[in-house]
């Protein structure tokens, strides 16, 4: 139940057009006293509440205006999450009133262990942080309940090393990032730690390499992605500048008359930026693209690097080798690249400049 008189008091009041003095003058208090209830400083005791309620015309109830909240527990999870969206703190109190209804239900559980979490980030409090990993603990007990598919065992953990984090205890955060660590996905999270706060520079940079691989690899994912968004929107300025915004990032990766992995990805995004430019009106900055396609597949074919390591910065990793679906060979990759294009002025001036010597 949720009580709020001082609301209430200074709606009535506005709603009749009292000054806070003509209503203490009604009610034969001081202007003080009004002012501390509608500031829920103090309350006026039963008697006035009788008196407010018969000169507002109205009932005691509708006066204190509280409300009688559900504790249904679609309610009550949905008033969890509100209160982690709005930060408010009396989350906390309502997350422990809702686990002392529903100590097994996962959607509680969950929900309050990201209040404790949120608010012992925040505050620094350490017992916050405490109840925030147990709770996260009881909710992977629990994940059976789940059905959002956003939330897993690995979200949770990742979590619950960030507590861990904060409370100081790295060891036991890292322990749970590598124990829960599928397809590298915490490399950068483990690197970062190792070098930052556990000074195993050796370490980190195995993991940090590792995820440099790994977030490459998901750039030219989604670069493409919005490529194919912006052309199929016609929106051809805008899917250049973001091809233009990823050449420059792996131009950063090559090493000096090196090929990489990622050479075949970058020549496609070459040729995707002439078919860009020609759209544009700017066949002359198409043209150069195209060259400077051409130069990158001929230098990859000659000598073709799949590995990780023959990327820049990319010094301390496992093996580890790549794989793709453009084509066997750079030039064979230009040429699906082409032919999904659709663009015969396009195909025409790369065969001009493909026989150029």
């Amino acid at each position: 139940m949720k009580i709020n008189l001082a609301d209430t008091i200074r709606a009535f009041r506005k709603a009749r057009s009292l000054t806070q003095q003509q209503l203490a003058d009604a009610l034969g208090v001081t202007v003080g006293a009004v002012y501390k209830w509608e500031a829920n400083l103090s309350a006026p005791d039963l008697t006035l509440l009788v008196e407010l309620a018969d000169l507002f015309d109205t009932s005691v109830d509708v006066l204190l205006g509280y409300s009688v909240k559900s504790n249904k527990h679609a309610d009550t999870v949905a008033r969890l999450r509100e209160c982690l969206h709005n930060r408010d703190t009396d989350g906390l109190a309502e997350a422990e009133k809702a686990l002392l209804r529903y100590p097994n239900c996962f959607d509680i559980v969950y929900q309050s262990a990201k209040l404790y979490y949120l608010f012992g980030l925040m505050s620094g409090e350490k017992p916050q942080l405490r109840r925030a990993i147990e709770l996260m603990e009881r909710a992977i007990v629990l994940l059976g309940q789940n059905t959002d598919p956003k939330i897993s065992e690995f979200s949770i953990t990742y979590d619950m090393a960030g507590a861990y984090f904060e409370l100081g205890e790295e060891e036991k955060a890292l322990e749970l990032l590598k124990s829960n660590n599928p397809r590298g996905i915490n490399d950068d999270v483990i690197g970062q730690s190792l070098a930052t706060f556990c000074n195993r520079p050796d370490e980190a940079a195995e993991y940090l390499s590792t995820a440099l691989v790994s977030v490459s690899a998901m750039l030219i994912r989604t670069v493409s992605g919005f490529m194919n968004v912006y052309f199929k929107r016609d929106d051809y300025a805008s899917g250049a500048s973001i091809l233009e915004l990823a050449l420059d990032f792996f131009a950063g990766l090559k090493s000096e008359g090196k090929s990489n992995l990622f050479d075949k990805p970058c020549m496609s995004f070459l040729i995707c930026l002439a078919h860009a430019r020609l759209k544009l009106g700017r066949p002359e900055e198409a043209r150069a693209s195209l060259l400077a396609a051409k130069k990158l597949a001929e230098a990859f074919d000659r000598e073709p690097d799949y590995s990780a390591g023959s990327l820049r910065f990319v010094s301390a990793v496992k093996q580890q080798t790549a794989f793709d679906s453009l084509g066997s060979t750079a030039a064979e990759t230009a040429a699906n690249t082409l032919r999904s294009l659709e663009n015969e002025p396009l195909s025409r001036m790369w065969g001009e400049i493909a026989s150029e010597e």
